[in-house]
């Protein structure tokens, strides 16, 4: 750039800016500042007469945006000093010279904004990448900023509206006598404008500035839905926002969470319609699996399979689908806990305890040095392998139900020492949820800082601790004192009618997922506390409470399984089949070896024959590790490749289960009753 540019350039921006006249005068300067930017065209005479003229523009627009400016102020104060006019009149009038004062202002500051914009283009280095996104992130700013501005005037321009038609009513009004029904419906209409103030929250208004809140473009679509309301008009279209659905940039679809309106009940009908197709979708493939002998878990799956991205793609509520399955998840582990009393618990206590915790130290140890050899990073190592240790507590809980069980006095029964373990790989869950923002900290920190780390995972397993140890004795409170009274009283109050008795249960279950979600312990934990802690009540409450809420178990749990089925993807699995059945082998083997040396140390002799069996039920990879998995890969811990290899072990390691659980019972179940018989 030449120098005479240059300072043409540097003499526009200090100047005061205001907007051109027109759009032509606009585009005759935009042709002077380019040959200037390129010195074509354009000799020293000719440039000094451009500066001359936009100098002359632009101060002319200024005096004459102050000379409207003070002509406003003058309107306000002639306006509000009016007898003549009514309220509603004078606060329309001020209303609407108030939005053409800030219209000029912004034109003004949009100009001299635009540019500032490009001195900073003129000053920075075309090949310097990082400079030309910071430029690029502050452009966005700027238009996210001015369009929220220019939301908001069209917002005080619709209000402004609203302010004129009151006026004219009023005068309306005024000019005639109304009938004893207008003059209600009078009253109603004020009464319905004060109700929309009193419970709108303007919870724009109020995020807007809040910490942490980024304005970002968004695309709304609306529903296609029958070719009658095509020609609806716009404002048919704004009053329908109950199945508008909001896109950002990256891709992530919203829905309407809470209409500006509450007064009109609104539904999601995308979520019906994703409910609908998997009740219907789920009986054939239930009776698929029945019929060849799979569970009918595996039904439920494959329907999300058929149903979700990597199928027909014809879920479009994923998020609002897994929500409600998981409260599948939650009534399945409290009948688990009703079926669990206190007294196996108190038996198996210790075994529970040691064998979760030994096979999540081996586990972790092997990923390390696998992790080594491998050359992964050690934080990654070490999430791996905690996801991979845990095993599936819905899916065991559907293998326990109906299968034989030594009752022999003084044998361990192995559902006993399974329930349990799962238990507490639950809890270790949910200690790993709370440690895992260390775990993230950890994979960026320098070793100068490995100390604070490691103080501050065992201050986090202490609090863990203290709030186990909080739980238990709320537990315990609860059994001695509340639990036996308040079934009673549930009892006498829901005879000839369930709805009581169904209705007080599940408050209870989610009284104790409140607790525990409070004391950072595992939700699902309270779940099982809560069937546990009524299950010592006795036989008859549990087969009348058992007999209520299956049912609705059933279906929360077909949800859930479905769910599972929208994040597997059977096309990655086909192009990687090879690695993944050596992953998952390799996962399932080193899982049943684990826990079959565990449990050699810590069970007694007399019950050493259900170590296979119970090392069976946990040779598998929980369900959970999608949602780590997720946390993880939005965290950075994982990649996205390690991401998909843990969903597919996952899976084919939940599919390979049914197998592996019925070569145990077949082997082991036996021998119990051998002995006894003997």
């Amino acid at each position: 750039m030449k120098a005479t540019g240059f300072i043409s350039l540097w003499t526009l921006v200090s100047l005061p800016c205001g907007q051109l006249a027109n759009p032509a005068e606009h585009e005759d300067v935009v042709k002077h500042a380019i040959k200037l930017h390129r010195g074509k065209g354009a000799v020293i005479t000719q440039r000094k007469q451009w500066v001359l003229e936009s100098c002359r523009k632009l101060s002319g627009l200024l005096r004459q945006k102050n000379v409207v400016l003070n002509k406003l102020k003058n309107a306000i104060r002639a306006v509000e000093k009016d007898a003549g006019l009514s309220d509603e009149e004078k606060l329309f009038q001020v209303h609407t010279f108030e939005i053409f004062q800030k219209e000029l202002n912004e034109s003004e500051n949009s100009v001299f904004q635009a540019i500032h914009g490009l001195q900073r283009a003129l000053q920075g280095d075309y090949k310097d990448v990082v400079n030309m996104k910071e430029s690029s992130r502050q452009r966005l700013e700027a238009l996210r900023e001015a369009a929220i501005k220019e939301e908001m005037e069209y917002v005080e321009l619709l209000a402004a509206e609203k302010h004129q038609i009151e006026a004219l009513k009023n005068m309306q009004h005024q000019n005639k006598s109304l009938s004893m029904l207008d003059e209600i419906l009078e009253d109603v209409r004020k009464a319905a404008d004060r109700l929309e103030e009193e419970i709108e929250e303007h919870a724009f208004d109020d995020n807007k500035s809040v910490r942490g809140v980024n304005f970002e473009a968004v695309l709304r679509v609306e529903e296609d839905e029958a070719n009658s309301k095509r020609n609806a008009s716009k404002r048919e279209v704004d009053d329908d926002l109950g199945l508008s659905m909001l896109i950002d940039s990256q891709n992530n679809q919203y829905i309407l969470t809470k209409p500006r309106d509450s007064t009109i009940p609104r539904a999601d009908h995308h979520f019906i319609k994703d409910i609908v197709t998997i009740g219907m979708l789920s009986l054939p493939c239930g009776w698929l699996c029945t019929t060849i002998g799979l569970p009918t878990m595996f039904g439920y799956i494959i329907c999300g399979v058929l149903l979700g991205p990597s199928g027909l793609n014809s879920i479009k509520s994923i998020v609002q689908v897994e929500t409600l399955g998981e409260f599948g998840v939650f009534f399945t582990l409290f009948l688990v806990g009703l079926e669990f009393s206190p007294e196996r618990l108190r038996k198996v206590w210790k075994i529970s305890l040691q064998g979760p915790c030994y096979m999540t130290v081996l586990m972790i140890a092997f990923g390390l040095l696998w992790g080594h050899l491998l050359q992964i990073r050690p934080t990654q190592s070490v999430f791996i392998s905690t996801c991979l240790s845990l095993s599936s507590t819905p899916l065991v809980s559907r293998f326990l139900a109906g299968s034989v069980r030594g009752d022999k006095e003084g044998d361990i029964d192995y559902s006993s020492v399974l329930l349990g373990m799962l238990v507490m790989q639950d809890v270790q869950l949910g200690l790993f949820i709370a440690v895992m923002p260390t775990l993230i900290q950890a994979g960026v920190s320098t070793y100068s800082s490995i100390f604070k780390e490691i103080l501050r995972i065992l201050i986090l397993i202490g609090q863990i601790l203290f709030s186990l140890a909080a739980v238990f004795l709320i537990c315990l409170v609860i059994k001695t004192y509340l639990i036996g009274p308040y079934y009673r009283k549930l009892h006498a109050e829901s005879k000839g009618n369930k709805e009581i008795l169904i209705l007080g249960i599940t408050a209870f279950i989610f009284l104790m997922l409140t607790i525990t979600e409070l004391l950072d312990v595992s939700m699902e934990l309270g779940c099982f506390l809560a069937g546990a802690l009524i299950s010592s009540q006795g036989h008859m409450v549990t087969e009348e409470i058992m007999s209520c809420i299956e049912p609705i178990r059933d279906f929360l749990a077909i949800i859930f399984f479905a769910s599972i089925g929208l994040h597997v993807f059977p096309t990655f699995v086909i192009y990687e089949l090879t690695v993944l059945l050596f992953l998952t082998l390799s996962v399932v083997i080193m899982k049943f070896v684990l826990a079959v040396l565990v449990l050699s140390l810590i069970l007694p002799k007399t019950s050493q024959y259900i170590k296979w069996i119970v090392s069976a039920g946990l040779a598998q990879v929980s369900e959970f590790s999608f949602v780590l998995g997720s946390r993880a890969r939005r965290a950075g811990i994982i990649s996205r490749e390690v991401y998909l290899l843990i969903l597919s072990v996952t899976t084919l390691s939940l599919l390979l289960a049914p197998a592996l659980w019925r070569a145990a019972i077949m082997k082991c179940v036996p021998r119990p009753e051998r002995r006894s018989s003997t």
